[in-house]
Protein backbone atom coordinates (compact mmCIF):
# COMPACT_ATOMS: atom_id res chain seq x y z
CA UNK A 1 0.00 0.00 0.00
CA UNK A 2 1.47 3.35 -0.97
CA UNK A 3 1.83 6.26 1.40
CA UNK A 4 1.67 10.01 0.89
CA UNK A 5 3.79 12.58 2.75
CA UNK A 6 1.80 14.99 4.88
CA UNK A 7 2.95 18.56 5.58
CA UNK A 8 1.48 21.10 7.96
CA UNK A 9 0.18 24.41 6.59
CA UNK A 10 3.58 25.86 7.56
CA UNK A 11 5.32 23.30 5.26
CA UNK A 12 6.84 21.31 8.15
CA UNK A 13 6.62 17.51 7.77
CA UNK A 14 4.02 15.77 9.92
CA UNK A 15 4.34 12.18 8.73
CA UNK A 16 2.80 9.81 6.21
CA UNK A 17 -0.79 8.79 5.49
CA UNK A 18 -2.16 5.98 3.35
CA UNK A 19 -3.20 6.82 -0.19
CA UNK A 20 -6.87 6.21 0.68
CA UNK A 21 -6.64 8.61 3.64
CA UNK A 22 -4.97 11.19 1.39
CA UNK A 23 -7.85 11.02 -1.10
CA UNK A 24 -10.39 11.40 1.71
CA UNK A 25 -8.51 14.48 2.94
CA UNK A 26 -8.64 15.99 -0.55
CA UNK A 27 -12.37 15.32 -0.89
CA UNK A 28 -13.06 16.85 2.55
CA UNK A 29 -10.88 19.83 1.52
CA UNK A 30 -8.69 19.69 4.61
CA UNK A 31 -5.57 19.31 2.45
CA UNK A 32 -4.29 20.30 -0.98
CA UNK A 33 -1.82 18.55 -3.26
CA UNK A 34 1.64 19.85 -2.40
CA UNK A 35 3.46 17.62 -4.88
CA UNK A 36 1.84 15.49 -7.58
CA UNK A 37 2.93 12.36 -9.45
CA UNK A 38 3.36 13.56 -13.03
CA UNK A 39 0.13 14.22 -14.89
CA UNK A 40 -1.84 11.39 -13.27
CA UNK A 41 -5.28 12.23 -11.95
CA UNK A 42 -7.71 10.60 -9.56
CA UNK A 43 -11.07 12.12 -10.39
CA UNK A 44 -10.72 15.91 -10.35
CA UNK A 45 -7.54 15.77 -8.21
CA UNK A 46 -3.90 15.35 -9.13
CA UNK A 47 -2.37 12.08 -7.95
CA UNK A 48 -0.80 13.09 -4.61
CA UNK A 49 2.81 12.39 -3.70
CA UNK A 50 2.67 14.94 -0.85
CA UNK A 51 -0.22 16.82 0.79
CA UNK A 52 -0.26 20.10 2.69
CA UNK A 53 -2.92 20.83 5.29
CA UNK A 54 -5.10 23.87 4.65
CA UNK A 55 -5.09 24.89 8.33
CA UNK A 56 -2.16 24.80 10.72
CA UNK A 57 -2.25 21.93 13.22
CA UNK A 58 -0.34 22.24 16.49
CA UNK A 59 1.78 19.14 16.68
CA UNK A 60 3.32 19.12 20.15
CA UNK A 61 3.25 15.34 20.11
CA UNK A 62 5.93 15.40 17.39
CA UNK A 63 8.49 16.64 19.89
CA UNK A 64 7.99 13.78 22.31
CA UNK A 65 10.34 10.80 22.22
CA UNK A 66 9.46 8.28 19.52
CA UNK A 67 8.43 4.77 20.44
CA UNK A 68 11.04 2.12 19.66
CA UNK A 69 10.63 0.14 16.44
CA UNK A 70 13.06 -1.82 14.28
CA UNK A 71 12.18 0.43 11.32
CA UNK A 72 12.81 3.49 13.49
CA UNK A 73 16.31 2.31 14.42
CA UNK A 74 17.13 1.68 10.74
CA UNK A 75 15.81 5.14 9.79
CA UNK A 76 17.68 6.81 12.66
CA UNK A 77 20.95 5.23 11.54
CA UNK A 78 20.31 5.89 7.83
CA UNK A 79 20.08 2.17 6.99
CA UNK A 80 23.86 2.05 7.47
CA UNK A 81 25.81 -0.31 9.71
CA UNK A 82 27.24 1.66 12.63
CA UNK A 83 30.31 -0.60 12.65
CA UNK A 84 31.40 -0.68 8.97
CA UNK A 85 29.06 1.66 7.06
CA UNK A 86 27.56 -1.02 4.78
CA UNK A 87 23.82 -1.30 4.12
CA UNK A 88 22.14 -2.42 7.35
CA UNK A 89 19.26 -4.86 7.51
CA UNK A 90 19.46 -6.07 11.12
CA UNK A 91 19.35 -4.60 14.61
CA UNK A 92 22.22 -5.17 17.02
CA UNK A 93 22.07 -4.84 20.80
CA UNK A 94 25.07 -2.89 22.12
CA UNK A 95 24.71 -4.72 25.44
CA UNK A 96 23.57 -8.20 24.29
CA UNK A 97 20.17 -9.46 25.42
CA UNK A 98 21.89 -12.49 26.94
CA UNK A 99 23.57 -10.07 29.35
CA UNK A 100 20.48 -8.10 30.25
CA UNK A 101 20.36 -5.67 27.32
CA UNK A 102 16.92 -4.37 26.42
CA UNK A 103 15.02 -3.32 23.30
CA UNK A 104 15.55 0.43 23.66
CA UNK A 105 16.84 3.32 21.57
CA UNK A 106 20.00 3.61 23.64
CA UNK A 107 20.88 -0.10 23.38
CA UNK A 108 20.11 -0.87 19.72
CA UNK A 109 21.85 0.14 16.52
CA UNK A 110 21.56 -0.74 12.83
CA UNK A 111 24.07 -3.34 11.69
CA UNK A 112 24.81 -5.37 8.60
CA UNK A 113 24.42 -9.13 8.88
CA UNK A 114 28.19 -9.69 8.76
CA UNK A 115 29.03 -7.31 11.64
CA UNK A 116 26.07 -8.52 13.70
CA UNK A 117 27.29 -12.13 13.43
CA UNK A 118 30.90 -11.10 14.07
CA UNK A 119 29.94 -9.25 17.26
CA UNK A 120 27.76 -12.10 18.53
CA UNK A 121 26.98 -12.00 22.26
CA UNK A 122 29.79 -9.61 23.09
CA UNK A 123 29.93 -5.88 23.66
CA UNK A 124 31.54 -3.79 20.90
CA UNK A 125 34.66 -3.32 23.06
CA UNK A 126 35.01 -7.07 23.61
CA UNK A 127 34.60 -7.69 19.88
CA UNK A 128 37.11 -4.89 19.12
CA UNK A 129 34.50 -3.03 17.08
CA UNK A 130 33.91 0.70 17.28
CA UNK A 131 30.61 2.47 16.84
CA UNK A 132 30.91 5.08 14.10
CA UNK A 133 29.34 8.50 14.41
CA UNK A 134 26.91 9.46 17.12
CA UNK A 135 26.09 6.02 18.45
CA UNK A 136 22.70 5.04 19.86
CA UNK A 137 20.38 7.94 20.78
CA UNK A 138 16.65 8.45 21.27
CA UNK A 139 15.05 10.57 18.53
CA UNK A 140 11.81 12.53 18.74
CA UNK A 141 8.94 11.73 16.40
CA UNK A 142 9.72 14.88 14.40
CA UNK A 143 13.35 13.79 13.92
CA UNK A 144 12.25 10.38 12.65
CA UNK A 145 9.82 11.96 10.18
CA UNK A 146 12.55 14.29 8.96
CA UNK A 147 15.11 11.47 8.64
CA UNK A 148 12.62 9.24 6.79
CA UNK A 149 12.13 12.14 4.35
Amino acid sequence: MSTVLLFNASHEPLGRVTFQHAVRMLVREVAVVHEAVGERMIGPYQWPKALRLVRYVTARWLHRPAGWTKRGVLVRDGHRCVYCGAHATTIDHVLPRSRGGDWSWRNTVAACQRCNERKGSRTPAEARMTVRGRGPWQPTRAQLVQLAG
